[in-house]
């Protein structure tokens, strides 16, 4: 007897029943300015409770200030900070010159997957290995923006960089692109905890120390990532007013093509029962009317089966929000030629067009 099987019996026709069925039932039906603004009063409540924000309890931030050089005309500081008991998040900050005459805007700049954390968007090249992650992804966008005149914040998600967990702090060679969202998942969800409500919990709290920087204006604040700082970015916005405009770079499609059928990427983009509530145009909805930019390349894997048609069925939900809200010269949608990668190039203009003004 051989091992080879001539016929298999998959889930595949069940789930996507399942997803037929049960799909969306809270997503976004506004057909006014007044019910937009209580459809989002509401799904937001939803969703800061999907992602396991209630279980959170704030500590004093206890922010520590570990370093502070000089690279390429801009000062990098690095810090540390507190986000709950026991839970300490390494960033850092980097500051234009600008910054000594004048309070400046802040852009976070959460990084994604195979990132290394914020060694990528913080622009290490001069650690091994990270010059050619950050070449092939342009990953370097919290340097990027830093120099067209905004205080930027790279910080180290849970699970990745200096916050790997246990099993993920080998000496391998190619041990720091790795990551535990994983490990963080197995442990947290069955308590109701989420990696992603982990993680806006402590971009959060990092908002809450930095916009009391004297250098900062508080005032225009904004967020912009790749992939999985693209999701950060989309959920982080969605959730915290403060977040005037946002840039959601390679990480904007429908769930069931780009999650539910491509179900091999990681478990940190699976909240329980989220698909049953909203997709990522309705979560892009809750941050009607500020400033949201979405960057897309046309030749993305994680766009799904139908490309970019399941990336612009979500730009449409997303775009009656911002209609009804009368604002929508303030969702921007740009396609660019390449795959998975930041792109920046109208990006960037876009947020000092919206943030330094």
């Amino acid at each position: 007897m051989n091992n080879s099987c001539d016929e298999f019996f998959t889930s595949e026709k069940a789930m996507a029943r399942h997803f037929r069925a049960r799909a969306t039932s809270g997503r976004f039906r506004g057909e006014t300015r007044a019910e937009t603004r209580s459809w989002q009063k509401k799904a937001r409540r939803r969703f800061s409770d999907l992602l396991g924000l209630q279980h959170f309890e704030p500590v004093a931030p206890r922010a520590r200030k570990l370093e502070s050089v000089e690279v390429d005309g801009l000062t990098r500081e690095t810090w540390r900070i507190q986000t709950e008991r026991d839970v300490w998040m390494p960033f850092y900050l980097f500051i234009p010159k600008g910054a000594k005459d004048q309070k400046l805007p802040l852009v976070l700049c959460p990084h994604g997957h195979g990132s290394s954390g914020k060694w990528a968007t913080g622009g290490r090249s001069d650690i091994d290995g990270m010059a050619s992650i950050i070449e092939d992804f342009r990953y370097d966008y919290g340097v990027q923006i830093a120099r067209a005149g905004f205080i930027t914040a790279c910080s180290d998600a849970r699970g990745f960089g200096e916050r790997r967990e246990p099993v993920q702090q080998d000496d391998s060679p190619d041990a720091f692109l790795t990551s535990s969202c994983h490990n963080l998942s197995v442990a947290g969800l069955g308590l109701g905890l989420t990696v992603q409500g982990m993680w806006t919990w402590d971009l959060m709290r990092l908002l809450d120390h930095l916009q009391n920087d004297a250098r900062i204006n508080a005032k225009h604040i904004g967020c912009a990532g790749l992939s999985g700082g693209g999701l950060q970015t989309l959920d982080l916005a969605a959730l915290d007013e403060r977040i005037k405009a946002a840039v959601v770079s390679g990480y904007f499609y429908g769930v069931r093509e780009s999650l539910q059928i491509q179900n091999a990427n990681c478990a940190c983009n699976i909240v329980p029962g989220l698909w049953e509530q909203f997709d990522m145009g309705d979560i892009a909805a809750m941050i009607a009317p500020r400033a949201l930019f979405i960057e897309t390349g046309d030749a993305d894997p994680l766009n799904g089966k139908s490309g970019l048609k399941n990336v612009r069925s979500q730009i449409e939900i997303t775009r009656v929000a911002y209609e009804m809200s009368e604002a929508s010269e303030n969702l921007i949608h740009h396609v660019f030629e390449g795959e998975h990668r930041w792109d920046g190039e109208r990006s960037i203009p876009w947020l000092r067009e919206k943030l330094a003004r």
